[in-house]
C-alpha cells in the first residue's frame, strides 16, 4: 500500500510540475529566437530568464512584449535616479535633468515601440534604435564627471544600451 501511495504522490507531483517544464521550454525557445539576433547572447538569455513575463511567455511576440516592458521599467528607474540626482546636486542639476529627460524620451519611444510590434515591427524596431541617440546624450552630459551620481548614471546608462539591444533583438524577432 505504501508504494502506491508513493506512486500516486509522484503522479500528482509530475502532473503538477509537468506544465511549468512545458511553458519554461517554449519561453527558452522565443527567448532564444530574441537573444540569436544580439551582440550579447549570454546576458540576453541571462536576463530574460530572470524576467518572469519573458520566461512565462508562450510565443515570440509575448517574450518580445515583455522585453520591451521589462526595458521601458529600467528607464523609468534610471529617470527616476536621475531626476533625484538632479534636486541633490545643485552643481549638477542641469546635467542631471538633461539625462532625466533623456531617459524620458527612451521611454516615450518603448512605449511607441510596444504598441505599433504587433502591426509594424519595423517601425517599432525604429522606435528602439533611436533610443540610442538618448544614450548618446546622457554619456556626454555625465560620462567625463567623477561624482557618485554621475557613475551611477554612467552604469545605468551602458546597462540601458544592453537592454536596448535586447529590444531590437526582439522587434527582429516579431518581424523575421
Amino acid at each position: 500500500m505504501a508504494s502506491s501511495s508513493s506512486y500516486c504522490f509522484g503522479l500528482r507531483s509530475l502532473a503538477v510540475v509537468l506544465p511549468f517544464l512545458l511553458v519554461s521550454a517554449l519561453a527558452t525557445k522565443y527567448i532564444d529566437a530574441i537573444c540569436r539576433r544580439t551582440t550579447n547572447k549570454a546576458f540576453c538569455v541571462k536576463t530574460l530568464n530572470a524576467y518572469p513575463p519573458a520566461a512565462s511567455a508562450t510565443n515570440t511576440f509575448q517574450a518580445a512584449e515583455a522585453t520591451l516592458s521589462l526595458t521601458m521599467s529600467y528607464a523609468r528607474k534610471s529617470a527616476s535616479f536621475a531626476g533625484k540626482a538632479a534636486k541633490e546636486n545643485p552643481k549638477l542639476k542641469k546635467q542631471f535633468a538633461a539625462s532625466q529627460d533623456a531617459f524620458a524620451t527612451i521611454i516615450t519611444s518603448l512605449k511607441s515601440a510596444a504598441l505599433g510590434l504587433k502591426e509594424s515591427p519595423d517601425t517599432a524596431n525604429y522606435d528602439v534604435m533611436v533610443c540610442t541617440d538618448s544614450t548618446s546624450i546622457v554619456k556626454n552630459l555625465v560620462g567625463k564627471n567623477t561624482d557618485k551620481a554621475s557613475k551611477t548614471i554612467m552604469m545605468m546608462t551602458l546597462r540601458m544600451e544592453k537592454l536596448l539591444a535586447i529590444a531590437v533583438g526582439a522587434t527582429v524577432a516579431v518581424g523575421g
